[in-house]
């Protein structure tokens, strides 16, 4: 993941109803243009909207990642490019590793997400 983004920023936070902490971790992409572009022909616009995941609990705290992808513009017809992340599990807001671990886990996915979700109301 470093090779494609930067930690630009981490917080640990407090939910004020359940008095349970848990860590946001920003990454932003890192402004490399996907090789199969020339860089002569796209400059960066900024970022897409981000996305927020759950991942791997941290010392027993829940980690959310909050990602924003990079987009680039083509100089002279307009059309846009990004990467596609498939690190993110369709379907869900967890990490694809994350993910498998808690499908294995026999129940404890519902569990850990009834826990945790409520933490970052309205993402």
């Amino acid at each position: 993941m470093t090779n494609y983004f930067q930690i630009v920023g981490y917080q640990i936070l407090c939910s004020i109803d359940t008095k349970t902490e848990y860590w946001l971790i920003d990454f932003e992409e890192k402004n490399v243009l996907p090789q199969e572009y020339s860089s002569q022909e796209y400059e960066s616009k900024g970022f897409a909207d981000s996305k927020l995941i759950q991942d791997f609990p941290l010392r027993g705290k829940a980690v959310f990642l909050r990602i924003k992808n990079r987009r680039w513009r083509h100089k002279q017809t307009g059309a846009v490019v990004k990467r596609d992340f498939s690190f993110i599990a369709d379907g869900s807001k967890f990490t694809s590793e994350l993910s498998d671990f808690l499908k294995g886990a026999s129940g404890y996915a519902t569990r850990y997400h009834q826990q945790h979700s409520e933490l970052l109301p309205g993402e």
